[in-house]
């Protein structure tokens, strides 16, 4: 891979993270915005739901528009459209005002996984897809947790302040794309090598028919279903801080500290997702002995963090009394890690917990990119995301009810620690969609070679123009 390649697969994965940077800050800062905008917590958390949802129908728009013209002006349109709902948000002075710039941001986020994920896709090729698609959902998940740390250490004075600094972050990433090669479709796949050593183009663009083709491959329907339930379970961690900061302020600590150290032990407790490298490298080696091998590694890491989170939520978390804690919180609960016996253990369930479900990011990633030709990707996976997005806000919205009731029979935070363990369940199906992509993913990939092979054959031997007509196209594909 030459060195241009190299550096833009970086920006992208960098770049890519920045969206889930913006899509964090709000959850840390849940108490201080809601008193500051006269209305309570759940609202917020329907706010957060909302904006889930719509990102990801978004996406589809982006994602479509992005298989079909040039993707880097699209990317750069949408960064600075989430850029613009970001720094909208701080002259927020009431909740529908919060509300429509927190979609406005929504709306640009939409086009940075969908058309990034297209564009990542045709840089590498499938043997290394794993661990670069590791690397990409690992830039996610980083982006998350820097948006917990950031809200959390930034905000906690002044709310207003780390939206200031991401619509900046926002502006400078849309003109860092300018930076980065030009990448052409379906560049990275062998079957298609021939073409462009012979100096064509890979022509192929999406159209509307070709829809019916991505919902008839069987494992592009468990790919994008296991979303519903996956992220109905992720989508309630995103109340794991706030977990945390109850915790904190029922041994005695005030709100600002409590969010410091509510923000500082999620980020600290995930870094296992660092681990997700690991499931994009077994992925790919298993991969190339059983082409099934990218989903039963998803399917096993799903399933085993299940009783590892359960029981990271109920570990007891004891903290120095607040009238013995001195300087700030990040030293309070690094110190707290070796010296409090009971920390220790957690953050080592974290650990393995997340390690274990993080193999599920990347290996879907490569398999979307396995089992569909270079002009269906970015639309499969926005198709995915928009599952993606549902399960979220249902998680996201709905975990918020069951606490509220939970709250009736177990005090806070306990309540919270009962209903997130509850929301794990949702990960059972997860796991067996992902067994059942297992044995439909070898033939989809082999009809996908398949048919760039063909096409491959036909564009240099067959078409003066370096074109196919839809009417010549083999496997059923459309040159529109």
């Amino acid at each position: 891979m030459s060195v241009r390649r190299v550096y833009s697969v970086v920006v992208f994965i960098v770049l890519a993270s920045l969206d889930n940077v913006a899509i964090g800050l709000v959850p840390p800062l849940y108490s201080p915005i809601s008193r500051s905008l006269g209305v309570g917590e759940g609202a917020l958390g329907v706010v957060t739901a909302i904006s889930y949802l719509v990102t990801a129908v978004a996406a589809v728009a982006w994602a479509y528009a992005g298989d079909r013209t040039d993707r880097k002006p699209v990317l750069m349109i949408g960064t600075l459209i989430w850029a613009a709902g970001t720094g909208a948000t701080v002259w927020a002075s009431g909740y529908w005002g919060f509300l429509a710039a927190q979609l406005l941001a929504a709306v640009g986020l939409g086009a940075v996984g969908s058309v990034g994920f297209s564009v990542v896709s045709d840089l590498i090729s499938p043997r290394r897809r794993g661990l670069v698609m590791s690397l990409w959902g690992l830039s996610q998940g980083v982006g998350t947790l820097a948006g917990v740390l950031v809200a959390s250490q930034l905000g906690g004075a002044d709310w207003r302040t780390p939206f200031y600094v991401l619509a900046g972050l926002g502006v400078a990433a849309a003109i860092a794309y300018f930076t980065t090669a030009d990448i052409r479709r379906g560049q990275s796949e062998p079957d298609l090598a021939a073409v462009f050593a012979a100096g064509e183009e890979y022509e192929h663009r999406i159209s509307r028919a070709d829809l019916p083709r991505i919902a008839a491959r069987r494992t592009n329907v468990w790919l994008i279903l296991q979303g519903l339930t996956a992220q109905a379970a992720f989508g309630s961690l995103v109340w794991l801080p706030r977990l945390f900061q109850g915790r904190a302020e029922a041994q005695g600590y005030d709100e600002r500290t409590a969010i410091e150290i509510g923000g500082l032990l999620t980020t600290l407790f995930q870094l296992g997702g660092v681990l997700s490298i690991v499931g994009g490298l077994i992925g790919d080696r298993l991969q190339r002995r059983d082409p099934g091998g990218r989903a039963k590694v998803a399917a096993i890491g799903i399933l085993a963090g299940v009783p590892l989170y359960v029981l990271l939520f109920f570990a007891p978390l004891h903290l120095p009394a607040p009238e013995t804690a001195t300087g700030p919180a990040a030293a309070l609960v690094l110190r707290s890690l070796f010296t409090t016996p009971s920390l220790l253990p957690a953050f080592l369930l974290a650990l393995v917990a997340l390690a274990l479900t993080s193999a599920n990011s990347p290996n879907w990633f490569a398999l979307i990119a396995d089992v569909n030709p270079p002009e269906h990707r970015g639309t499969v996976y926005s198709l995915g995301n928009l599952v993606n997005g549902v399960g979220r806000a249902a998680g996201n919205g709905l975990v918020g009810a069951v606490f509220a009731a939970l709250a009736r029979s177990f005090p806070p935070p306990v309540n919270l620690a009962v209903g997130l363990a509850a929301f794990q369940v949702f990960f059972v199906p997860t796991g067996i969609m992902y067994w059942r992509a297992s044995r439909t993913a070898p033939r989809d990939i082999e009809d996908v070679r398949a048919l760039m092979r063909a096409r491959a054959a036909a564009e240099i031997t067959g078409s003066p123009s370096g074109r196919i007509s839809p009417s010549r196209t083999p496997g059923g594909g459309s040159a529109a």
